[in-house]
């Protein structure tokens, strides 16, 4: 009795760590799909941004923590970012967004998101132009969406 009371207490204290308990049915699918309308709206965003060279609008977008790993495999963080856009290092001419599957976890908490675009672009004067496959990852915090995570391939 006493184990089975005491998983209990850890089970309660946990709950506010990972926020509201999902909700079921009908609610649970009206607020997923709520969700990723916000979270693909997101990376359209962050698209244009990159392509107008807006670093604010960007760092709007990415958390604090946000990290990538770029196709080429090298590690970007969100610093990093912001200032390739800034100094116009990365440019976007045009883009083109393929479909976007949504998965939301942890209750509404986070959103993962595949997606794929045919881009124009150059890095520090090198075309990168071509087609991407990529995932974001998404956390709703103090109930504000900003991409954590990031990969991105080049389909060559």
């Amino acid at each position: 009795m006493k184990k089975i009371t005491g998983i209990g207490i850890v089970c309660v204290c946990l709950l506010p760590a990972f926020g509201q308990a999902p909700k079921g049915g009908a609610a649970a699918k009206e607020d997923a799909a709520a969700i990723s309308e916000t979270v693909q709206k997101l990376e359209r965003d962050w698209e244009e941004a990159i392509k107008t060279g807006d670093a604010g609008r960007l760092g709007e977008i990415l958390g604090a923590d946000w990290r990538a790993i770029s196709a080429d495999g090298s590690i970007e963080d969100r610093r990093r970012a912001l200032n390739d856009v800034k100094t116009g290092a990365v440019k976007l001419e045009s883009y083109e967004l393929g479909p976007m599957d949504v998965k939301v976890l942890m209750g509404g908490r986070m959103a993962v998101v595949q997606g794929s675009d045919t881009e124009k672009s150059t890095d520090k004067g090198k075309d990168t132009s071509g087609k991407y496959v990529w995932m974001d990852v998404f956390m709703n915090r103090q109930g504000k969406w900003v991409a954590v995570r990031s990969q991105t391939a080049w389909l060559k």
